[in-house]
């Protein structure tokens, strides 16, 4: 095995593969699909830093839109100067357009390591227990004694690819989806379409694999959208409160000095 396998499974794969059996000999009717929703929201939380911080990012990005297409207009494609603009913008908002790049280095390697965990049958990587890690006696693989976590699931593929389009939309800037742009360069509408075909096409995608693999893959994906979508939710509910305040407290100053 190479430094990397080797460095990969000791770091993300065996880590997360003895917390997944632990769960499972310990939640109740030791039902691995109760197991496999705690395990996810534990690494969500534990990646929680960034993907809060990715999370704020786009809602100033959002923010910062008409500014942006303002320095479209005015640059006129000089490209080097709408580079400039653009950079002291971001600056000026605090907005870091690379944090992306961040979170997708963290994230992707643990993404791995559980689709990979959950693919195969949990009995089929038994080598990798600790030492001190005992297999539990007896795993209910019925999730909710309705569906097994070792074949595919339609009705949960069809889940988590609705999870999917649901948390796709959220994070989605309404102006891709509900406004036209100003400027109708080729680059901004080969922007609109991308994202907005994107928008059903990967949650089809999710549906083709859920339905190829054992449906705790799906049960995985949907756990993973739904936290998502909640936390886009209350990042953008706390980001209009905050809009408000900051509109009722300007109002407030103007009115005093009028």
């Amino acid at each position: 095995m190479s430094i990397f396998g080797t460095v990969y499974n000791e770091i993300l794969f065996k880590p997360l593969f003895n917390a997944l059996v632990f769960l499972a000999g310990r939640v109740p009717f030791k039902d691995l699909g109760i197991a496999v929703i705690i395990l996810t929201i534990v690494v969500r939380f534990v990646i929680f830093p960034f993907t809060h911080k990715s999370i704020k990012t786009q809602a100033k990005m959002r923010e910062v839109e008409p500014e942006l297409r303002k320095i479209r207009e005015e640059t006129n494609g000089k490209q080097e100067e709408q580079a400039r603009r653009t950079m002291e913008l971001y600056k000026k908002h605090g907005v870091s357009p690379f944090s992306g790049c961040l979170l997708l280095l963290v994230q992707l390697p643990i993404l791995i390591a559980l689709y990979q965990l959950f693919i195969k049958d949990i009995a089929a990587n038994v080598s990798f227990l600790y030492p001190f890690m005992p297999f539990p006696e007896q795993i209910r693989y019925m999730f909710l004694n309705l569906i097994d976590m070792t074949t595919a699931s339609v009705s949960l593929a069809v889940l988590a690819a609705f999870s999917q389009f649901i948390q796709m939309r959220l994070a989605m800037p309404p102006k891709v989806t509900e406004q036209k742009s100003e400027n109708k360069s080729f680059q901004n509408d080969f922007t609109k379409m991308f994202s907005s075909q994107a928008l059903y096409i990967f949650p089809v995608v999710i549906l083709v694999i859920s339905m190829q693999f054992p449906s705790a893959v799906a049960l995985y994906w949907t756990t993973s959208n739904v936290f998502a979508s909640v936390h886009e939710w209350m990042v953008r509910r706390r980001s209009k409160i905050y809009e408000r305040r900051s509109q009722t407290k300007s109002a407030g100053g103007l009115g005093i000095r009028s």
